[in-house]
């Protein structure tokens, strides 16, 4: 593995291109069992004095039995040519398939935490908190992303290591 924890602050990156644009994996599990999807909505920032990164999984996602189960998630940020496994990842159930092995990505563990040496960034975090999102709470024009699945539930984790292949992500 070729990974090196970096402290949070050497990071310099653009959460709108990182997570809006160029996606992420969210991964829930051990070695015992795990699951990723691909997103492409969260969030990074300071909350109750912690760094601390947000991700949203709707329940009928198979990641959502994981991630449920777990004390820590991953967001592995991979770089622009693995967006064809991002692709797949996001478009594939691991109920009906072996994501990783179809996407050719190599899990890694890191003590109760599932990542993939194809990332060049990845942020492991605690969880902290969760809660399901209330559709009542939301604007009309944005009630248009809860037609056919179930809301999200956010889940905030502290992120406890930052690893990185190379510093400047």
């Amino acid at each position: 593995m070729s990974f090196k924890e970096i402290p949070i602050a050497e990071l310099s990156l653009n959460p709108f291109e990182k997570i809006g644009k160029e996606w992420f994996l969210v991964t829930a599990g051990d070695e015992s069992g795990y699951n990723t999807m691909t997103a492409s909505w969260g969030f990074t920032g300071v909350m109750w004095n912690k760094n601390v990164f947000i991700t949203v999984i709707r329940p009928n996602r198979y990641t959502y039995e994981f991630i449920e189960k777990s004390e820590y998630f991953t967001a592995s940020f991979l770089p622009p040519a693995q967006k064809p496994a991002l692709n797949f990842c996001g478009s594939h159930s691991g109920r009906n398939c072996d994501k990783a092995k179809e996407a050719k990505l190599t899990p890694v563990f890191f003590n109760g935490a599932t990542a993939f040496e194809e990332a060049d960034l990845i942020f492991i975090c605690k969880k902290l908190y969760s809660q399901d999102m209330d559709i009542s709470l939301l604007p009309k024009d944005l009630k248009q992303f809860y037609q056919a699945d179930p809301m999200h539930k956010q889940y905030i984790g502290e992120i406890t290591k930052v690893l990185s292949k190379s510093i400047g992500n």
